[in-house]
């Protein structure tokens, strides 16, 4: 089974060095860094999973690529992924760099997790477009795409704009990492298809997952893009095996199981150890 590994919250109270090694180690096939890099301290939105308040562990992600360069530093084979990257509130000619260098660093091993964002009071803070951010991220993939396949690349668009530049290191993976698109907005399988590799969902029960990846596959084939070729990895599950199961049997590819927040790495290194027992 395909089975990957996300961070809790706070991200960085244990090394992601740690994390990477020990997660290869015990056969997880990925490790995924989440982010939030300036959370409002008053804000109106409501938080996703529950309509409430925004929890305090919200103020205490780490940032992903650091992390995710230091755990590509002591690893070898496992992947690394965002899980997920808030396109709208980052430059796309710096984050096509830094993923660029990520990928060929680490060997080819990034996975690109992409999302718009649910906190509107961040993406403004950040610079982004709230009522647009779909459309602004549109344009940042295409972007990036840009600069990761072409040694000069221009863009002229709504919300970048630009001549012919160079932008090097290329990325390891051909034509670039693989495209992850999270969320579960009611266009996202369509927009899968148009401009990405993957989705990536979170709160999907296996039903709902099996009747989306049959939309997802028909897009495809209609689109003249073949359905196996995109993938679905269900994110931060609980690390039980009926559940993986029943997920990877609805249609999913890869599902990451979430650990719980502990304080030393000996506690985090038996927790692993406990979810490797329980889904690999």
């Amino acid at each position: 089974m395909t089975i990957g590994t996300s961070v809790p919250l706070p991200a960085y109270t244990i090394d992601p060095a740690f994390m990477a090694r020990t997660a290869e180690e015990l056969g997880f096939e990925s490790i995924w860094y989440a982010e939030h890099p300036a959370v409002p301290v008053h804000s109106d939105s409501p938080f996703p999973s529950t309509g409430g308040e925004i929890p305090w562990t919200y103020s205490h992600f780490n940032d992903p690529y650091i992390a995710l360069a230091r755990a590509s530093a002591v690893t070898t084979t496992i992947k690394l992924g965002t899980g997920i990257t808030l396109v709208p509130e980052r430059n796309p000619l710096l984050l096509a760099k830094e993923i660029a260098a990520l990928d060929l660093h680490s060997g080819g091993r990034f996975l690109f997790g992409v999302g718009t964002g649910w906190l509107k009071e961040e993406t403004e803070i950040m610079g982004g477009d709230f009522a647009h951010r779909w459309t602004q991220t549109r344009e940042a993939i295409e972007v990036m795409k840009a600069l990761w396949t072409r040694d000069e690349a221009e863009y002229h668009g709504k919300y970048f704009d630009f001549p012919p530049v160079r932008s090097f290191p290329k990325p390891a993976q051909k034509p670039h990492p693989p495209i992850i698109l999270g969320g579960m907005a009611p266009k996202v399988l369509q927009r899968v298809v148009d401009h990405a590799d993957g989705w990536l969902p979170n709160r999907v029960t296996p039903q709902a997952l099996e009747a989306a990846r049959g939309e997802l596959d028909s897009l495809a084939s209609a689109a003249g893009r073949d359905p196996g070729a995109i993938t679905i990895s269900v994110y931060g599950q609980e690390p039980d095996r009926t559940l993986v199961r029943s997920l990877l049997d609805a249609g999913a590819d890869r599902v990451v199981v979430r650990p719980q927040h502990v304080e030393t790495e000996a506690e985090m290194r038996e927790q692993l150890q406990r979810m490797a027992d329980a889904v690999l």
